[in-house]
C-alpha cells in the first residue's frame, strides 16, 4: 500500500485523531484529549478501520454516572448534611428543619434514616445533633466522596464505593448505571508507519466558487478519494422476506389472469370440512389436528345445506349433524376459500379462475418441518373445457416463474380431488426431486352440491414456505418467524 496516497486520502477528522492514537487506546480517552465530539471520533475510527490503519475491538462496560439530584447535592450538600447544618447550634423540630432546609418529605425521611444509622442525631420532640454528627458535618460524607469520582467504571469500584453506590441507587436521581460499549483501539503496522509520517494539513476537501475564483487551489493538494476502500454495509428498509415472496407469488398469479380470493380465518366446520366432502368422523376434524373456537357459527341457507347433507349421507352412509357443522375452527387450509367461491359463482361468470395466498392453522407439534401457522397458495379453474393437461400447464408455468427449472408430476391420492397429482421440483443443490404440494380435479361430490351441477374444476394447494425455503437457504421452517434482526437485515431480496 502506498503510504503517501493513503495519507493524502485521510479525512480532516482522521488527520486530527491520528496523532492521539499512539498514546491513547480507549475512545473515552480520545474524547477527553482530542477535543472532538463523540460522533466525530466514532466516524474517524470507523474510516481508519476501513483503511486498515487501526483495529477496533468492543466490549460492554457499566459506567456509574451522576444524576440530576447528584449534581445538585454536589453544590448544596447531601440532604442529611443540610439537615445537620440547621441543628448544629440548636435542636429543632422536624417541621422547623423542613422549613429551614426546604427539603421534601422524602428527603427528610431519607436523612432521618441515614443520620440515625450513623448515630449523628438524637430523636425527640426536637432533634439534637451528637458529637459524631458534628464530626460528620465538618468532613465529607463517604457518599459525597463517591459522587466526586463520577463518572467511573463500575468494575473499578472499591468496597466502600460499592456500598455507597448501593445506598445511592435507592434514592431518586442521584446516580445511575449506564451500559456502554468500551472501544479499544490498536494501531496496525500500516497505522504505526502512518502515525510516524508528517501528514500535510494543506489539503482541499471541497471545491468552492471562491477557491476557483481566487485560484487558491494552486498552492494546495486535493485530497485523494479511494473508491475501492471497504465501507460498512448499508441495510436498506425492506419488507419481511416472507412478505416479499408472497407478493411475488401473488403477482405471478395475477399476471396469469387469475383473480384473488379472500375470506375469514375463522370458519364453520361446514365450510372448512363438510363443503369439501370431508366426513364428520374424519380424524382431521379432531382436536389433536384442528384449533376449534368457542361458540357456534351461522350455517348457509337451508336449500344449500340440504344438498351438502344429502351428498354426505348418500356417499358416507351416516347421519349428518348440523351441530357438528356449526363448530367454529381456525381454517386448516385455504381450500375453504375455493369452496366459498364455488358456492357464490353464477353461470354467466364462467369460465373463470381464482387463486389465494393466506395463513392457515393446524394443531401440529412444532419442529423443523412443521408449524402450527403457515402460508398456503390455493387455486381453482372453473371451465367446461378444462382438463388435467391444463392443470399441469398452469402449475408448471407458476413454478417456473418461482425459479424452478424442472417441474414434474406423479399420481397421488387426495380426499377431494380425482384424478390427483403431487407436484415435484428438482433442487440442484440437493441433486434431488422434492414434493411441494398436491393438485387435481375436484370430485363431483364436492362440485355438485356447491354449484348445482357437475363441471370441471381444476384445484391445487401447497405450502408457500416450502416453495421459498431453497431460495432463502432456510432448512428449518421455524426460521420464518425468528425475531432475529441480523437475519432480517442480511436476508437476500426476492428477485
Amino acid at each position: 500500500m502506498d503510504l503517501n496516497n493513503l495519507a493524502n486520502s485521510l479525512h480532516p477528522l482522521e488527520r486530527k485523531i491520528l496523532p492521539f492514537l499512539g498514546k491513547y487506546k480507549k475512545q473515552r480517552d480520545l474524547e477527553e484529549k482530542s477535543g472532538l465530539q463523540e460522533i466525530e471520533i466514532s466516524r474517524a475510527l470507523q474510516w481508519l478501520e476501513n483503511k486498515q490503519v487501526i483495529k477496533v475491538s468492543k466490549n460492554s462496560i457499566e459506567i456509574v454516572e451522576i444524576g440530576n439530584n447528584g449534581e445538585k447535592y454536589l453544590k448544596t450538600g447531601l440532604p442529611e448534611k443540610q439537615f445537620l447544618k440547621v441543628i448544629e447550634n440548636k435542636p429543632l423540630s422536624l417541621q422547623e428543619i423542613k422549613v429551614k432546609t426546604g427539603l421534601s418529605d422524602q428527603e427528610l425521611s431519607i436523612s432521618l434514616g441515614a443520620l440515625k444509622s450513623k448515630s449523628a442525631i438524637i430523636l425527640d420532640k426536637q432533634i439534637k445533633i451528637t458529637e459524631t454528627g458534628k464530626k460528620l458535618l465538618n468532613s465529607l460524607f463517604p457518599e459525597e466522596v463517591f459522587l466526586r469520582k463520577l463518572p467511573i467504571d463500575k468494575e473499578k469500584l472499591n468496597n466502600e464505593d460499592k456500598r455507597c453506590l448501593e445506598l445511592l441507587l435507592k434514592r431518586k436521581e442521584i446516580v445511575y448505571v449506564l451500559a456502554k460499549k468500551d472501544v479499544n483501539i490498536e494501531l496496525t503496522d500500516i497505522g504505526k508507519k502512518l502515525a510516524g509520517m508528517k501528514i500535510s494539513e494543506n489539503l482541499i476537501d471541497n471545491v468552492t466558487t471562491d477557491l476557483i475564483k481566487n485560484q487558491e487551489w494552486k498552492n494546495k493538494t486535493f485530497r485523494r478519494y479511494d473508491v475501492e476502500v471497504s465501507v460498512p454495509k448499508i441495510y436498506p428498509g425492506k419488507r419481511h422476506f416472507i412478505n416479499e415472496a408472497k407478493n411475488y407469488a401473488r403477482k405471478v398469479w395475477l399476471d396469469m389472469g387469475f383473480k384473488e380470493m379472500t375470506g375469514p380465518i375463522i370458519n364453520t366446520s361446514f365450510w372448512n370440512f363438510d363443503s369439501l366432502f370431508v366426513p364428520q368422523d374424519h380424524p382431521a376434524r379432531e382436536m389433536q389436528d384442528t384449533f376449534f373456537i368457542k361458540g357456534d357459527g351461522k350455517l348457509p341457507e337451508k336449500d344449500f345445506l340440504e344438498k351438502v347433507k344429502k351428498q354426505h349421507e348418500s356417499s358416507w352412509k351416516y347421519k349428518w349433524s348440523e351441530l357438528e357443522a356449526k363448530k367454529l375452527v381456525l381454517r386448516t387450509h385455504t381450500t375453504v376459500l375455493s369452496a366459498r367461491t364455488l358456492a357464490r359463482l353464477k353461470k354467466e361468470e364462467l369460465p373463470t379462475k381464482y387463486f389465494a395466498i393466506g395463513r392457515n392453522y393446524r394443531n401440529e407439534t412444532l419442529d423443523w418441518s412443521h408449524l402450527f401457522e403457515f402460508n398456503q397458495s390455493e387455486g381453482i379453474v372453473i371451465d367446461e373445457n378444462a382438463n388435467l393437461r391444463h392443470l399441469l400447464g398452469y402449475l408448471k408455468e407458476f413454478f417456473t416463474k418461482m425459479g424452478y427449472e424442472k417441474v414434474r408430476f406423479r399420481p397421488a391420492y387426495f380426499p377431494y380431488t380425482e384424478p390427483s397429482v403431487e407436484i415435484e421440483v428438482f433442487l440442484k443443490e440437493k441433486n434431488a426431486w422434492i414434493e411441494l404440494g398436491g393438485a387435481g380435479m375436484f370430485r363431483p361430490e364436492v362440485v355438485k352440491p356447491l354449484m348445482g351441477r357437475d363441471i370441471p374444476v381444476l384445484a391445487w394447494g401447497f405450502g408457500l414456505g416450502r416453495v421459498v425455503c431453497p431460495y432463502f437457504g432456510i432448512k428449518d421452517l421455524r426460521d420464518f418467524y425468528k425475531n432475529d434482526l441480523k437475519q432480517l437485515k442480511e436476508m437476500k431480496v426476492w428477485i
